[in-house]
């Protein structure tokens, strides 16, 4: 794993053993998320920067029993809170980075990444990494349980104008990855914007 994530994971590994409890409303809000992403069942999922796990168990209602659930992070203590809440029954979980997915091109149907934008050191990259392993047609969502105006209001910040995730800055930023954009909002109770890989 890159060093450019130590800053990242010396955030979150601060902060995973109470995460689900400072946010224990969002569930419906992940779940209202992957419903938006079509998945079939037997279909192949990936949570990228899952964290504790919150999407995992839609994800697997989403995708039934004979499909594919995985989750990555990059904190081991993230991942570890999410196998202490037992959402490791719904998916496998890998210590990986973004920039460098331990998958096969062309082996998903969908990505996830609730929050993980912000964090992404090269995001046109890392961007392009996870349309690599996602077959064409398949989705992408780019999720955050409030909008940027309550994000930044929480925060105490304001937006600036180089905001990744302005539509934009993220409808050029996806494009040049192998993604097209097909919906966006950005609203006080949730952030999504969904993408179709290309090609």
């Amino acid at each position: 794993m890159s060093d450019d994530h130590t800053h990242v994971q010396e955030f979150f590994g601060a902060r995973a053993a109470d995460w689900d409890s400072r946010f224990p409303d969002d569930g419906p809000a992940y779940a209202s998320a992957v419903a938006d992403l079509g998945l079939r069942e037997g279909d192949r999922v990936l949570d990228a920067g899952c964290g504790t796990g919150r999407a995992l168990t839609p994800l697997r209602a989403a995708v039934g029993a004979t499909g594919v659930v995985v989750g990555i992070d990059l904190t081991p203590a993230m991942l570890q809170a999410a196998v202490r809440a037992g959402r490791d029954r719904d998916g496998k979980l890998l210590l990986a980075d973004v920039a460098a997915l331990p998958l096969r091109s062309r082996s998903l149907d969908a990505v996830f990444a609730a929050g993980l934008i912000a964090h992404l050191p090269r995001p046109a990259d890392d961007l392009r990494e996870l349309a690599r392993v996602v077959r064409p047609g398949g989705v992408l969502a780019l999720f955050h349980p409030i909008g940027r105006a309550a994000l930044a209001a929480r925060q105490g910040r304001q937006i600036t104008p180089d905001d990744l995730r302005a539509e934009p800055n993220l409808r050029p930023l996806l494009a040049v990855s192998g993604w097209r954009m097909t919906s966006y909002v950005d609203e006080d109770a949730r952030f999504l914007a969904l993408a179709v890989r290309e090609g």
